[in-house]
């Protein structure tokens, strides 16, 4: 039986005519007040609405309509206050309040347009599902905003080079045997601890060198290689005095990378001091203070969309070189795995290679990078990519030796988890649902989106399960108490 929710996403209007109401926000917002400082409040939410608008009413279908619709609507309340400034108070509170109104809209129009995915629940329609949801969208248009797109001569080296690196992958057998692709670090010699607070949180920093090399002869390795600040590896550590503590290994998410932020996800306070872990935060490359560019992840997921090969191998490498490191202190350490978002790609990509892990909770994961870049590539830059022989079917196999669906996964069913969010904008439910059917695992789900999982009862659940399942003794649970 298909219910009401069900029917509406799955039955979009073409040429849906509330797409116009953006554009009355829109020209409203341009004007409706006088002088300069009005205009330059203006000029970014009005234009973005209106462009969201229109191109919702007259070409439906392009996601990044109501990526931009949401950034726009979410600018224009802090801008509208900011207008107030300029003497015009009560339109500028009124410009603050339209902006409100289609954030919230661009997040029911992004949901109800999102196709529905077996296996995943319905999202409620609902005003807070869809705040929700337009949370997600308007950190996508960031996203998409600042992303490089490969174009000139880097387009068409990114075509001669995918053919020779498929060639490579395909004449060593890494195509049919992605394991026998990356190589088990050693534990690092040399590590480096420093002392440090943020925000009133102590820890300490870990540094050693990553020792990671491409395989000889792929291309794009030598320039992966000249990113000098990407060449040491970087953790934050919290560590009980006490031994025989279980370690937890977080890992973070995509533009992540940094104390104040990710202590907000891996809290501190109660993971590491109510429950009683070691936490071990490693960075990903090009993230933190191992960037490349002017933001944390640059050139991770945008610019050569060939690096992403080169990042996901060093980002398995740095991980196992972590676990290595807890090894080397603690032979017998009981450790976990958690990862968010991007982390959870990371969790599910080091549960198939890594032996001994006692559980591993995937967190809003990516399954399968390639459908989630290949929609914001422009058209134009498709179609030319697909011209020389680069589709999406060759880029996934290319990426394929760096899947955590190619490989079964080390440890046992029971001890997988994955939650995920049925409104997800960033992470669509089809990405976790992909994860599901490869670990033969079922995702808890919440109604929600993917910067709104925080305190989710579900998701505090399923995280306190998986240590419950490994037999982790823990303290002042809240299962317990």
């Amino acid at each position: 039986m298909t219910t009401d929710a069900e029917s509406e996403s799955a039955i979009p209007r073409y040429r849906d005519p509330l797409c116009l109401i953006p554009v009355a926000a829109g020209l409203w917002w341009l004007l409706a007040g006088h002088g300069l400082w009005w205009l330059l409040c203006a000029l970014v939410p009005g234009c973005l609405m209106i462009a969201g608008g229109v191109s919702l009413f007259l070409w439906p279908g392009e996601v990044k309509q109501t990526h931009y619709l949401a950034l726009g609507g979410f600018l224009g309340v802090p801008l509208g206050l900011l207008a107030a400034l300029g003497g015009n108070a009560g339109d500028a509170l009124l410009a603050a309040a339209v902006s409100a109104a289609i954030f919230v809209f661009a997040g029911r129009a992004a949901l109800r347009a999102a196709p529905q995915v077996a296996g995943a629940p319905v999202p409620p329609q609902e005003l807070r599902v869809y705040a929700k949801s337009a949370v997600d969208e308007a950190l996508l248009g960031f996203f998409v905003g600042v992303a490089r797109f490969p174009g000139g001569e880097l387009a068409e080296r990114l075509c001669r080079e995918a053919e020779a690196l498929e060639q490579a992958l395909h004449t060593n057998g890494w195509l049919d045997d992605p394991a026998a692709f990356h190589l088990a670090p050693a534990a690092p010699a040399q590590v480096t601890t420093i002392a440090r607070r943020t925000a009133g949180v102590d820890y300490q920093q870990l540094r050693f060198a990553s020792e990671f090399a491409p395989r000889g002869g792929l291309p794009g390795g030598e320039r992966w290689g000249a990113h000098a600040r990407n060449r040491d590896c970087s953790a934050w550590l919290h560590r009980h005095d006490a031994p025989g503590r279980p370690w937890l290994l977080c890992i973070h998410g995509y533009r992540m990378g940094y104390p104040w932020i990710d202590f907000r996800l891996f809290e501190p306070a109660l993971l590491h001091q109510k429950y009683g872990l070691n936490l071990l935060m490693p960075l990903l490359p090009l993230h933190g203070p191992r960037r490349a560019g002017r933001m944390s992840g640059d050139l991770y997921l945008d610019g050569d969309l060939l690096d992403l090969l080169h990042a996901q191998t060093q980002a398995l490498w740095d991980l196992r070189r972590h676990v290595a490191w807890i090894r080397a202190q603690e032979p017998q350490a009981r450790i976990g795995v958690l990862g968010y978002s991007l982390g959870g790609y990371n969790a599910s990509l080091l549960a198939a290679h890594e032996d001994g892990l006692e559980f591993v909770v995937a967190g809003i994961p990516v399954s399968d990078f390639v459908p989630l870049l290949w929609q914001h590539v422009p058209p134009p830059l498709r179609a030319f990519f697909a011209a020389r022989g680069l589709d999406s079917g060759r880029y996934r196999n290319l990426l394929k030796v760096v899947s955590p669906l190619a490989l079964p996964p080390k440890p046992a069913p029971e001890r997988l988890h994955i939650f995920a969010g049925s409104a997800d904008r960033v992470v669509p439910p089809d990405q976790p649902v992909n994860l599901m059917r490869h670990w033969q695992r079922e995702a808890v789900w919440y109604p929600g989106g993917h910067l709104t999982f925080r305190g989710e009862p579900a998701v505090e659940r399923c995280i306190e399960d998986a240590m419950v399942g490994a037999g982790w003794p823990l303290a002042g649970m809240r299962s317990e108490g």
